[in-house]
């Protein structure tokens, strides 16, 4: 074995080991659809993805009729107008627990998951916007000898 005067001697025998980027398949089911689960707060949503007109159906209605606000609609669809795939799937989800506002967070995120598995090219555009990213933030429970989680009862020094 020689011996190694300098450090670009050792260049040579060591190669230089870069970590791959994972690569995205699709993942489709037997129906050629795109599954995903969504959570948000306590709202867990469990969604399907398929191409077709836009319809989305939430728990066997239009989502314009299950969500009435149209601040939950707009979240509802941010996925596809963010990878601009307006009106070329169709979306089926079942949303139970938590509110409202939960249940359209979830189902944001279900949809953002499941055009990543139907077009793993996407995935930069929605990570980037911050729909791939699960809202941990749940709500705080109460504790002994509180109002609630963190309010005290009212104090009197009388």
């Amino acid at each position: 074995m020689a011996e190694l005067q300098s450090l670009s001697d050792l260049g040579g025998q060591i190669a230089t080991a870069q970590p791959e980027a994972p690569v995205y398949v699709q993942k489709l089911d037997a129906f050629g659809r795109a599954y995903a689960t969504g959570k948000r707060k306590d709202a867990v949503a469990r969604v399907w993805l398929t191409p077709g007109t836009g319809k989305i159906i939430v728990n066997d209605k239009d989502f314009t009729g299950y969500f009435g606000r149209p601040v939950l609609q707009m979240i509802v669809q941010q996925p596809l107008h963010a990878a601009a795939r307006d009106g070329q799937f169709d979306v089926i989800a079942t949303v139970a627990g938590g509110g409202l506002s939960g249940q359209a967070g979830a189902i944001r995120h279900g949809i953002s998951k499941a055009l990543t598995y139907y077009e793993p090219g996407l995935r930069g555009v929605l990570k980037k916007a911050g729909f791939l990213t699960r809202d941990s933030r749940v709500v705080e429970r109460k504790k002994y000898g509180r109002a609630k989680a963190r309010r005290s009862f009212q104090f009197s020094k009388r």
